[in-house]
């Protein structure tokens, strides 16, 4: 790797074994320069090739341990509405009614327990919406499987129903490519991304490296979450699986990913197993024209949302404020966080 090029800070290099990035298959050349890597402050940016500027941000934890969060969780309400006949399963904030709108997205044939943690600690800011789309948790199963497209689709009509007209998007694994199915259908109704362990591409493909993956990762993962994602998963079904599996390798990931026109967080756990090398990361940015974060936090696995709450939240705040990225002072460790690209979609930033 060629020796980066810093400006008052201290030069590291990231090993490969540093996890990071998604929905990427071949390599391709990169339309931008190579990005250099520091041990950045959050007042420190870091200088690409092409004079573009960014970082690198990780959060040092020890593995499987999470990030300890002194906010007090808002408890979700659950409640029932019908959509195109069907009946979904949500959650939803009681308070505050005006606050900006965020919602949740599930993972492959999850509900939305899992997303809870996190969720609940952003319910006082936001209003928060965390349902279980149709044919997953437990609402009711569509009559056709259904796949990326209409699960967009479906999440904006649940939207509707809820008389929201636009949201932040949050999502976590297969939730990912949904909020930029989202994004491509429904471009006026989304504010924000926040892609939480972005999964579903050709990096999961072909199913038997999937089941891999996500046999390692169960290892990987607090032992209390077994306990919420098997009812789930023996709801969903193996004939569901089978045909949602099969529309994901008909899904151009990647493209819809580049597509995307909002500011965009991508969040990732270094220990996951479903998600490939940070050079793939590199080029993907590179490519893009919108404004992308990514954050590692270190010790953490695929289901972010379920094992690293206070953190995972933390970051969304602050993204969310348009403010730099820095440490949780009520969690363990260093953060640092790396801006990739600043692209033509971005806000100004706020530094008061």
């Amino acid at each position: 790797m060629p020796s980066p090029q810093t400006h008052g800070c201290s030069a590291r290099t990231v090993s490969p074994a540093d996890g990071a990035g998604q929905w990427l298959g071949r390599p391709t050349a990169p339309r931008c320069g190579r990005l250099a890597t520091v041990a950045a402050t959050p007042c420190e940016r870091q200088h690409r090739a092409d004079g573009r500027w960014g970082a690198i941000v990780t959060k040092e934890q020890a593995p499987g341990r999470a990030g300890r969060d002194v906010r007090r969780p808002t408890r979700l309400v659950e409640r029932w509405t019908s959509i195109d006949g069907g009946r979904v399963f949500y959650r939803e904030s009681v308070s505050p009614p005006d606050a900006p709108a965020m919602l949740h997205v599930h993972g492959f044939g999850l509900s939305g327990r899992y997303l809870l943690p996190t969720a609940e600690r952003l319910a006082d800011e936001f209003h928060t919406l965390v349902p279980d789309l149709p044919g997953f948790g437990r609402s009711a199963k569509a009559a056709d499987a259904l796949d990326v497209p209409d699960l967009a689709d479906a999440a904006a009509r649940f939207l509707d129903d809820r008389g929201v007209e636009r949201a932040t998007l949050i999502g976590n694994s297969m939730g990912c490519p949904v909020i930029c199915e989202f994004a491509y259908r429904h471009p006026d109704r989304i504010d924000r991304a926040v892609l939480v362990s972005p999964a579903g591409g050709i990096h999961n493909q072909p199913f038997r490296r999937a089941a891999g993956q996500l046999a390692r990762d169960g290892v990987r993962e607090p032992t209390r979450l077994v306990g919420v994602v098997t009812p789930d998963y023996l709801r969903f079904g193996v004939p569901s699986t089978a045909k949602m599996f099969r529309s994901l390798t008909k899904y151009p990931s990647l493209e819809r990913l580049l597509e995307l026109e909002v500011p965009t967080l991508v969040v990732l756990g270094s220990r996951d197993p479903l998600m490939p090398g940070p050079a793939r990361v590199q080029e993907v940015a590179s490519q893009t024209e919108n404004h992308v974060l990514v954050v590692r936090i270190e010790g953490a696995a695929h289901a972010i949302n379920f094992s690293h709450p206070g953190e995972l939240a933390h970051l969304v705040r602050l993204f969310m404020a348009d403010r730099p990225i820095v440490d949780d002072p009520d969690s363990p460790g260093l953060a640092s966080v790396v801006e990739i690209y600043r692209g033509v979609h971005h806000p100004p930033e706020r530094t008061d």
